[in-house]
């Protein structure tokens, strides 16, 4: 293990839920993965028309310019569990409801660009924090959700969370 290559959680390091994204996370430096899914993921959906930024599989579903909001809101709910439990801190870190979330934030009134840069401010701001973490704080584990998690979990989730997303934009959205 290295400061930004913390190897893979193992099973008990996470909630089993979880394993559907930490499983798409390649091995290797986390900070340079996040970095290069930064750049791919908004030349991906930078020059989408509003039409196709505004597009749903199905009425139910959110828009990319909801997902992108989501994907933000969640990194960040990920990355302040991992700021708490790397600090040391061992008060138990509550859940969170996406879909309260989405349905709160009114992110399809704003342009996809505004919520690329949105994303791209959490996303550096994720890269500095993990950026700082010796061995010993990738390795910290606390609770979240009810359930023991580790910063490197946490990490792999925050990519992982991404890649999902991704693949879906390609598959559902017809990107």
């Amino acid at each position: 293990m290295n400061t930004t290559n913390p190897g893979r959680p193992g099973p008990d390091e996470y909630l089993a839920y979880y394993g559907q994204y930490i499983d798409r996370v390649p091995d290797g430096d986390m900070i340079a993965l996040l970095d290069c899914q930064l750049d791919s993921t908004c030349a991906l959906l930078a020059p989408l028309s509003p039409e196709q930024a505004n597009f749903r599989p199905k009425p139910e579903d959110w828009n990319i310019i909801e997902v992108m909001g989501h994907i933000a809101d969640g990194e960040r709910v990920f990355a302040y569990r991992a700021l708490r439990i790397a600090r040391g801190d061992s008060t138990p870190l509550a859940s969170f409801d996406q879909d309260l979330f989405v349905a709160n934030a009114n992110f399809s009134s704003r342009s996809l660009t505004d919520l690329l840069d949105e994303f791209a401010a959490v996303r550096r701001a994720t890269m500095a924090f993990f950026r700082t973490l010796d061995e010993d704080g990738w390795l910290r584990q606390g609770i979240a959700a009810d359930n023991p998690i580790s910063v490197r979990a946490l990490a792999h989730i925050i990519a992982g969370h991404e890649l999902h997303h991704v693949a879906d934009f390609r598959q559902r959205y017809r990107l």
